[in-house]
C-alpha cells in the first residue's frame, strides 16, 4: 500500500510505521488526555467522531475475522486430533483464573472498604437488563440464519457456525481441498485488512481517550474515588502479580508477555470493548506471543465472549462488598461463596449478552440477596472503571492461550521471547522469509 503513495509521503509513513505500535498508541493516549483537558465538554464534539470511525472499522472486521479464522483453525486442529483436549484445557484455565480474580476482588474490597462512610450518593438511571436462563443462552448459540448472525455481529453464533464449517472440511478431507484453500485464503485476506485497521489504533485511542477525559468532571469521580481505586488496584494486582505468577510457574518471562500484550491492553483500555479489541488481541497473541494461529483463532474469540476477569469476577466481587457496606449489611460466608460461584460460572451463563458487566452484577446481587438498587449508585462512573475492567479481560484472553500452548508444547518460544519477529513495524514489510522463520 505504501508503494502507491508519493515518495516523501511514503517515506514519512514508513518511518511512522517503523515505530512499535505500543509506542505510537501510548503517544496517542497521552495526546488524547491533553486534548481532553484542553477541550473539556467540546472534546465529545471534536474527538468522539475520530474514535467512532476507528470503532466502526474494528467492528467491520470482527465477524469475517471470526468466521474465516475459526473455520480454518478447526480444519487444522481436527487433523491433529487434539482439538478436544485443547478446548478442555482452555475452559479449565478460564475458570481457574476467574476464581483467582474473584479472590483478588474480595481482598481489595476489604482492604480499601469502598462503601464505608458514604451516604446520600446520587442515584443514576439503570436500564433494565433481561438475564437469560442457561437454556436460553445455549439455544441462542445456534443461529437460525448464519448470514443474519454475521450481519448483526452475534459472535457466539458465528463461532458455532464457523466450527461446523471447519468440522465439515475435516470430514470431507481431500474432496474439500478447494474449499479449505478458499477458507485459508479468506483468513489471510481478513488478517491483512485487520493489520491495516490496527495501524489506525493510535488515532482511535487519541479520540476515545480525549472524549472520555473531556466528558467527565471531577464532581462525578470524587464521591466514588475509593470504589474506583479498589477496582483499578485489584485489576492491576491481578494483571501484574497473579498473571505474572502463572507465567513464571510455566517457565515464561512475564516481561515478554506484557511486551507482546501491551498494544492490545492499550486498545482495550481506550475502547472498553473486548469484542472491539478482538482483531488486535488475536494479532498480538499470534504474532507477538507465539501462539499458533490455528489454536489462537479458536481460543481468543471464545475468550472475548466468556473470559471476563475484570467485568465478570473482580468487578462483581468489589461492587457486592461496596453495596453491602453502603447499606450496612454484613456478608455471610454463604454469600461470599455464592458471589464467587456466580462470578466463575456467570460469564459462561451470560455469554454474548449485551451489557455484560451490569448483567453480571445484577446476577451476582440477586444470587447473594443484596439490594439491586445499589447498582444505581455506581452506574455514573461505569465508563471510567470499564476501561480498566476491559484491559483486564483482554489480558486474560491472551494469557490463557499462552499457558495452554506452553503446556501442549505449541508455543513458539522464539516469538514469545522476541528473538524472532513475525511482523516488523511496517505492516507492508512482511515477507515469506519472516513467516517461515516464525514457524507458524
Amino acid at each position: 500500500m505504501l508503494r502507491l503513495l508519493p515518495g516523501k509521503t511514503a517515506v514519512m509513513l514508513a518511518r511512522f510505521f517503523a515505530i512499535p505500535l505500543w509506542q505510537r498508541t501510548a503517544a496517542g493516549f497521552a495526546l488524547g488526555i491533553i486534548a481532553g483537558l484542553i477541550l473539556r465538554e467540546q472534546a465529545t464534539v471534536w474527538l468522539q467522531p475520530i474514535g467512532d470511525v476507528y470503532l466502526n472499522l474494528i467492528r467491520m472486521v470482527v465477524a469475517p475475522l471470526v468466521l474465516f479464522t475459526i473455520a480454518s483453525s478447526i480444519a487444522k486442529l481436527g487433523a491433529g486430533a487434539g482439538a478436544i483436549r485443547l478446548g478442555a484445557r482452555t475452559i479449565l484455565w478460564f475458570a481457574i483464573t476467574s476464581l483467582l480474580a474473584v479472590l483478588v476482588g474480595f481482598a481489595f474490597g476489604h482492604l480499601i472498604n469502598p462503601g464505608l462512610g458514604l451516604s446520600n450518593l446520587p442515584l443514576g438511571e439503570v436500564k433494565d437488563r433481561v438475564i437469560p436462563t442457561p437454556l436460553e443462552v445455549l439455544l441462542g448459540i445456534v443461529p437460525t440464519n448464519p448470514f443474519a448472525a454475521l450481519s448483526e455481529g452475534k459472535v457466539l453464533q458465528i463461532i458455532f457456525f464457523s466450527a461446523l464449517v471447519g468440522a465439515a472440511l475435516v470430514a470431507l478431507g481431500d474432496r474439500a481441498q478447494t474449499a479449505r484453500r478458499l477458507v485459508d485464503e479468506g483468513a489471510a485476506i481478513i488478517f491483512r485488512i485487520t493489520r491495516w485497521v490496527i495501524q489506525l489504533t493510535p488515532f482511535g485511542v487519541f479520540g476515545l481517550i480525549g472524549s472520555v477525559v473531556g466528558g467527565y468532571g471531577w464532581e462525578a469521580l470524587l464521591p466514588l474515588g475509593k470504589f474506583i481505586l479498589a477496582i483499578y488496584a485489584a485489576c492491576l494486582f491481578h494483571i501484574l502479580i497473579v498473571y505474572s505468577g502463572l507465567l513464571k510457574l510455566h517457565g515464561l518471562k512475564a516481561t515478554s508477555f506484557f511486551r507482546g500484550a501491551f498494544a492490545a491492553q492499550q486498545t482495550a483500555f481506550a475502547t472498553s470493548s473486548s469484542l472491539g479489541t478482538l482483531p488486535i488481541t488475536l494479532r498480538q497473541t499470534v504474532e507477538r506471543l507465539g501462539v499458533p494461529q490455528a489454536y489462537a483463532a479458536f481460543a481468543v474469540p471464545l475468550g472475548a465472549n466468556v473470559k471476563m476477569d475484570g467485568c465478570g469476577a473482580i468487578y462483581p466481587a468489589i461492587a457486592s462488598i461496596f453495596i453491602a457496606q453502603y447499606f450496612s449489611i454484613d456478608l455471610t460466608i454463604t454469600q461470599y461463596v455464592l458471589i464467587g460461584l456466580t462470578a466463575v460460572l456467570g460469564s459462561l451463563g451470560t455469554a454474548g449478552v449485551p451489557g455484560t458487566s451490569i448483567v453480571m452484577l445484577t446476577l451476582t446481587l440477586s444470587t447473594a440477596g443484596l439490594p439491586l438498587e445499589g447498582i444505581g449508585y455506581i452506574v455514573a462512573i461505569d465508563r471510567i472503571i470499564d476501561m480498566m475492567r476491559t484491559a483486564t479481560n483482554v489480558t486474560g484472553q491472551m494469557l490463557v492461550p499462552v499457558l495452554v500452548a506452553k503446556e501442549e508444547g505449541l508455543l513458539n518460544q522464539g516469538i514469545y521471547d522476541g528473538h524472532v519477529a513475525w511482523l516488523p513495524g511496517d505492516p507492508e514489510a512482511e515477507t515469506p522469509e519472516n513467516v517461515v522463520a516464525a514457524g507458524i
